[in-house]
């Protein structure tokens, strides 16, 4: 299982944390998903065999947030 935490533009909305949590957690390969708010961050734990970081950085990107960085452990 890896891990990813994504920088994004602050978010201004709580229906915003909502679209993403959601969009992910439904993803395949991904295990969890959680946006944390004040930070504008989005910590994933995902299986690396099934689902590619940059795959994840995209899915967030296509809902409309831009990814500012992203680091993969």
């Amino acid at each position: 299982m890896s891990k990813a935490v994504y920088q994004l533009e602050p978010l201004t909305c709580p229906s915003c944390i909502k679209k993403i949590e959601t969009t992910l957690n439904k993803t395949a390969g991904i295990e969890s998903a959680k946006v944390m708010f004040n930070s504008s961050k989005v910590k994933t734990e995902f299986d690396e065999t099934a689902i590619e970081a940059s795959k994840i950085q995209e899915t967030i990107q296509k809902l409309g947030y831009p990814v500012l960085s992203a680091k993969i452990s």
